[in-house]
C-alpha cells in the first residue's frame, strides 16, 4: 500500500474509495502541517517558556500576567492537539503537543503542597481526627483482642496442652511447655545479635505485623466477621504465651519483654482491626445510601486508619527488632513501653483538635 493511500485512510471516511480530490489533499498534507505549525507556534513557545521558568523557580516566580496567560495558552495547546490528531498531522508535532500539554496540566491542576506539607497535614490532623471519629469500632476491636488474650491465658494456665492448639508451632520457635525454664528465660534476655541481624529481624517483624494489620482491615469487607475472628485468634496466642511464661515464674519478665514494643504493635493491630470493623459496619448498615456508596465513603476513612497502623508498625518493628533485643532490663522495658503508650494516647486524643473545634471546618474532615 502506498504512502498516499495510508495518509488517505487517516483523512477520508473508512470504506470510502479515495478519489482525485482526496489524493490532492494528501499531497498537500505536509504543507498543511507546516502552515498549522507556523500559525500557532508562537503560542506554544510562549507556553513552553513559562513552563521552563516554573519548573526552575516555581510558579511563584511567574508574574501576575503570566499566571493569567498560562490557562489560556494551555487550552489553546489542547485545541491544537485535538486538531492535529483528527487530521493526522506530523507525528513528531503531535508528540510535542502531548508533552507540552501534560507539563502545563501538572502546573495548573497538580498538587500545590510540598510532600512535607502533605505528610504534616496527614499526621497532624487527618489521622488523629479519623481515629477519634472511628473510636467505637476501634474500641470494639480492642475488646475482642483482649477477650481473646484473657481466654488464651486462662485455658493455658489450667491445662498447658492448650498451648499447642492455640499457638502455631513455627511461631512458637521452640518456646513451648516442653522447653525448660532456663531456655525460656534465655529467649527473654539473650545477648543481642550482630547489628545487621537486628536490622533484618526488625524488617521481618514489620512485614509480618503489617500483614496482620492489613488483613484485619481487608477482611472487614465480609461484614467484619473474619476481622473479629482474626483479632480473637491473635489474642488467644498472646494469652497462651504469657500463660506459659507465667507458669514458670517469668510472668513479669515476659510482660516487660512484650511491653516495650507491644504498646505500639498491639495498638497498631487494634487500629487495623478497627478499620476492618468500619468496613464491616458500612457493609451491614448502609443507611440511606447504597451499599456501594457507603462502602466507598467509609472505606476512605478506614484506609486512613489502616495507613496509620502501618506507620505505627514501622516504629514497633524498630522497638521489637532492636530496642527489645538490646535493652535487657525489665524495668526499663516497662518504662519505654509505657511512654510509648502515653504518647500514642495523647497524640490520638489531642492532635488536630483545634481543627475539629474550628467552626465551619467539619466539612473538611476525611470524606
Amino acid at each position: 500500500m502506498s504512502e498516499d493511500t495510508l495518509l488517505l485512510q487517516d483523512i477520508v471516511s473508512p470504506g470510502k474509495v479515495p478519489d482525485a480530490t482526496d489524493r490532492a489533499e494528501v499531497k498537500s498534507a505536509p504543507l498543511k502541517s507546516a502552515q498549522f505549525r507556523r500559525e500557532r507556534e508562537a503560542g506554544w513557545r510562549n507556553l513552553e517558556g513559562l513552563l521552563e521558568q516554573a519548573e526552575r523557580n516555581g510558579l511563584r516566580s511567574l508574574s501576575g500576567d503570566a499566571l493569567l496567560r498560562l490557562p489560556s495558552l494551555y487550552r489553546a495547546t489542547l485545541s491544537a492537539l485535538s486538531v492535529a490528531r483528527s487530521i493526522s498531522l506530523d507525528r513528531n508535532l503531535v508528540t510535542y503537543l502531548e508533552t507540552l500539554a501534560a507539563r502545563a496540566y501538572f502546573h495548573i491542576y497538580g498538587p500545590r503542597k510540598a510532600l512535607s506539607s502533605v505528610l504534616g497535614t496527614f499526621l497532624g490532623e487527618t489521622l488523629p481526627s479519623a481515629i477519634r471519629d472511628m473510636k467505637w469500632p476501634i474500641l470494639l476491636a480492642a475488646a475482642v483482642l483482649l477477650l481473646g488474650a484473657g481466654s488464651g491465658f486462662a485455658v493455658t494456665m489450667v491445662n498447658q496442652d492448650w498451648f499447642y492448639t492455640l499457638v502455631d508451632t513455627d511461631l512458637a520457635a521452640g518456646r513451648t511447655p516442653a522447653a525448660s525454664t532456663e531456655s525460656l528465660r534465655a529467649t527473654l534476655f539473650d545477648p543481642p545479635p550482630e547489628t545487621d541481624s537486628l536490622a533484618i529481624f526488625a524488617s521481618e517483624l514489620f512485614t509480618h505485623n503489617a500483614r496482620i494489620a492489613l488483613l484485619c482491615f481487608a477482611l472487614g469487607i465480609a461484614f467484619g466477621i473474619p476481622t473479629l475472628l482474626l483479632l480473637f485468634s491473635n489474642g488467644l496466642m498472646l494469652g497462651a504465651f504469657v500463660a506459659l511464661y507465667a507458669s514458670r515464674g517469668l510472668g513479669m519478665e515476659m510482660l516487660g519483654w512484650l511491653w516495650i514494643h507491644g504498646t505500639t504493635e498491639i495498638f497498631a493491630i487494634i487500629l487495623g482491626g478497627g478499620a476492618g470493623c468500619v468496613i464491616g459496619e458500612a457493609a451491614l448498615f448502609p443507611g440511606d445510601k447504597s451499599r456501594v456508596d457507603n462502602l466507598a465513603q467509609r472505606g476512605r476513612q478506614a484506609g486512613i486508619i489502616a495507613l496509620g497502623a502501618v506507620l505505627m508498625l514501622f516504629i514497633a518493628g524498630g522497638l521489637e527488632g532492636i530496642g527489645r533485643q538490646v535493652i535487657n532490663d525489665t524495668t526499663l522495658r516497662f518504662a519505654i513501653g509505657s511512654c510509648m503508650l502515653l504518647g500514642w494516647l495523647s497524640y490520638f486524643s489531642f492532635a488536630g483538635g483545634a481543627r475539629d473545634a474550628a467552626p465551619g471546618m467539619a466539612g473538611m474532615r476525611a470524606p
